[in-house]
């Protein structure tokens, strides 16, 4: 593990966890608006954890929606997370009970994708480290700051935010892309397929539903071809 590769690694990590981290302003005006109290907010950042499931709760709720509703679509935005626990466990593998439940909540979209982005096993730890630990303590300083100013907080601010987090993952995720013969061909279809499933869905429902309904682009890649194993 070079030095520069290590410094790499965590300036990826840390400059998307607090871009990221930054969205949780919108979430507290978003929990404000739809009833909760700041400490109500705050605790489901800490304990839930997962932007779009946290969104799509107070979503419900402030359209009026019951709690049996709001926790059902909170549930199946959620279960992405299984998806991702599952490709990350023999890369990350947290030895002991405490440290498999710590690395299962900081399981989220931007976790996954630095762990995955990562070139070897020790340096996705420290993306994933990294990376949570940055996210998690931002998302929750600026859920509270959101919700105890969601007054403050205007139009123009909200539409900044929106833009934060789609920048941050295309970052991410260009180079990926660009990097022709060296990458899989497999993880190009994969990034391609699950743009295009989400982009046809978006009209049809709600926001978040498309990252679930995305996983199928895993199976619509197909597995990597012999040449490709070749060329990885």
């Amino acid at each position: 593990m070079s030095g520069s590769a290590r410094a790499a690694v965590l300036r990826d990590a840390i400059g998307l966890g607090v871009a990221v981290g930054l969205y949780g302003v919108a979430f507290g005006a978003a929990a404000d608006a739809a009833g909760l109290d700041p400490w109500q907010a705050l605790a489901m950042s800490l304990l839930m954890f997962t932007g779009a499931s946290q969104f799509a709760l107070v979503g419900v709720l402030g359209a009026g929606g019951g709690a049996a509703a709001a926790v059902g679509s909170a549930l199946l935005l959620g279960t992405r997370n299984t998806v991702y626990g599952v490709r990350l466990s023999p890369l990350l593998a947290p030895r002991g009970t405490v440290r498999r439940l710590g690395t299962a909540h900081w399981v989220i979209d931007e976790t996954t994708a630095l762990a995955v982005a990562a070139p070897d096993r020790g340096l996705a730890r420290l993306a994933f480290l990294a990376g949570g630990s940055s996210i998690y303590v931002v998302w929750n300083a600026t859920t509270l700051v959101g919700a105890l100013g969601a007054a403050a907080l205007g139009e123009t601010a909200q539409a900044a935010l929106d833009a934060v987090v789609p920048a941050a993952f295309l970052a991410l995720l260009w180079p990926r892309l660009r990097a022709g013969a060296e990458e899989p061909a497999v993880a190009r279809r994969v990034a391609l397929g699950g743009a295009a499933v989400a982009l046809a869905l978006t009209p049809f429902v709600p926001p978040g539903v498309q990252v679930v309904t995305a996983v199928v682009a895993v199976a619509l890649a197909g597995r990597p071809r012999p040449q490709e194993r070749g060329a990885a």
